[in-house]
């Protein structure tokens, strides 16, 4: 075998032990009792610990030095195995595995926290996990020649930085001052939306869920659809995991929740199966995987085309008056403006507002110049000034979010970014397919999905999240592309 091959071998042997501790994952949320919480915690720090100790071996670090690539992707392949070796070797085993029990430890008791509002409750755990987060982010840094924090935006979205991200965010703000009052007062004259009827039977609901994300394209010869607290999508690609939570009041919740993890499972569905666990055969980092989640839920499920299609559906589901299954009336119901406290239910408006609020606090959490007992006050403050709101408890404000609690920072800029890049990636095909309102209105998603499919899933980690977005759109992230859309949907009499 050539250094080359020996390394793919060795890499494939990561890859099926990240599924096995992503599976592990999934159940936690979805499937484990509570009692199992500290036996899982040392399940997947002893898999973290395995994974860390192979890919830091000194046979992958000789074999890294005589490897050459066979081609193309070859060369992308090796590139992003020597960025995961190092990236590993700037971290001690130990510290690997205490990062996951300590992440386990907090995830389980947040659960708690955020059930009784109790900030105090997860409050030392937490500590912990940033105490933690912030050693890894050092040797990291160090490791790569980047600041702390963009050490870890680095394990989510390779070639972003803070000082990319800045100005972006920076310019949203400015953008969603000016507009955010103009779209409420728009809003408030086109009057008041029907309510759907109600109540959602759980089964019917789940039913129709199912039949939405095939409609996507999912299919459950490799997919589950399963109930969490937080939905998500997991599991590999050949078994793709995706969850959501039910409320009979509110139909809503768990479609749109399914639409927008279908877009994630889509991508891991599309990826090249040839290069099936490599680095390259992966996702092009998470602002790219969210790209996909969000063209599919915001910007083809929401459009007024799909909800000719979706409001049919919906009333042949629950039955009752047609007039709140309208387009027009799902259109007032579901791309409502409003000021709220939690992120995964705020419109594509206000929603970058939630992200920007948590990527300050994490860079500063990492950074040391906010503390985690000061985050509930700082939170609510930095809230009250983007949306002039104020969390009435901690469950509506730092407890909301399963990501610091299971030691995801570094992640939160992606949302927004992958915001933008599905606005970026809509204005191309729409280009590429002139029909596509058409295609949407009668439910056939697979004029879209093929081409999401060349352009981007099928592209794996080949090229990073800027040349992805140029290959596809003929440019890199142009967040104009974003706010386009919001003045077309929000902004237009």
């Amino acid at each position: 075998m050539t250094a080359y091959q020996r390394l793919t071998a060795r890499f494939a042997r990561l890859g099926a032990l990240g599924e096995a501790a992503g599976m592990l994952h999934w159940d936690a949320s979805a499937m484990m009792p509570p009692g199992g919480g500290v036996a899982r915690g040392e399940q997947l720090a002893a898999l973290a610990g395995l994974r860390h100790e192979l890919l830091v071996s000194p046979e992958v670090s000789l074999d890294l030095g005589e490897a050459t690539a066979p081609d193309a992707w070859g060369q992308a392949n090796l590139e992003l195995m020597r960025h995961a070796h190092l990236r590993a070797t700037a971290l001690p085993t130990a510290l690997v595995e205490a990062v996951e029990r300590a992440n386990s430890a907090c995830e389980k008791v947040w659960r708690q926290a955020k059930a009784a509002a109790d900030f105090d409750l997860v409050r030392p755990y937490l500590t912990e996990v940033v105490r933690l987060q912030r050693e890894v982010a050092q040797g990291l840094g160090e490791a790569l020649g980047m600041a702390p924090y963009d050490a870890l935006m680095d394990g989510y979205q390779r070639g972003v930085t803070a000082a990319d991200v800045d100005p972006v965010f920076a310019a949203y703000e400015s953008w969603l001052a000016e507009a955010l009052p103009r779209a409420e007062a728009i809003q408030a004259a086109r009057g008041p939306a029907l309510p759907l009827p109600g109540p959602f039977p759980v089964a019917a609901q789940r039913d129709l869920c199912r039949a939405m994300a095939q409609a996507v394209g999912l299919d459950f010869n490799h997919a589950r659809l399963d109930e969490s607290l937080h939905p998500f999508c997991g599991g590999t690609p050949t078994d793709v995991r995706i969850t959501t939570f039910y409320d009979e009041a509110n139909v809503a919740k768990a479609l749109l929740g399914v639409l927008h993890e279908t877009g994630h499972a889509m991508y891991e569905r599309g990826l090249p199966e040839a290069f099936a666990r490599q680095p390259v055969g992966e996702a092009a980092g998470m602002a790219a995987h969210e790209s996909q989640s969000l063209i599919v839920e915001m910007q083809a499920c929401r459009s007024d085309a799909f909800l000719q299609f979706l409001g049919a559906r919906l009333q042949t589901a629950f039955g009752g008056d047609p007039a709140p299954y309208a387009a027009a009336n799902l259109a007032k119901l579901w791309r409502r403006v409003e000021r709220g406290f939690i992120r995964v239910d705020a419109d594509e408006m206000t929603y970058p507002a939630h992200v920007i609020l948590r990527f300050r606090l994490e860079r500063a959490l990492i950074e040391g110049s906010l503390e985690v007992a000061e985050l509930p006050q700082a939170w609510n403050e930095g809230l009250a000034r983007s949306l002039g709101i104020t969390p009435p408890h901690d469950a509506l404000g730092c407890l909301q979010d399963i990501h610091w609690h299971d030691g995801a920072f570094g992640y939160f800029p992606s949302y927004t970014l992958g915001a933008m890049a599905a606005a970026q990636l809509m204005a191309a095909l729409r280009r590429a397919e002139p029909d596509l309102d058409a295609q949407l209105a009668r439910g056939d998603m697979a004029p879209m999905m093929a081409w999401l499919q060349d352009k981007v899933h099928g592209q794996g980690a080949r090229l990073g999240f800027q040349d992805l977005l140029r290959a596809a759109t003929g440019k890199a992230l142009d967040p104009a592309d974003f706010t386009a859309h919001l003045t077309a949907r929000y902004l237009t009499d």
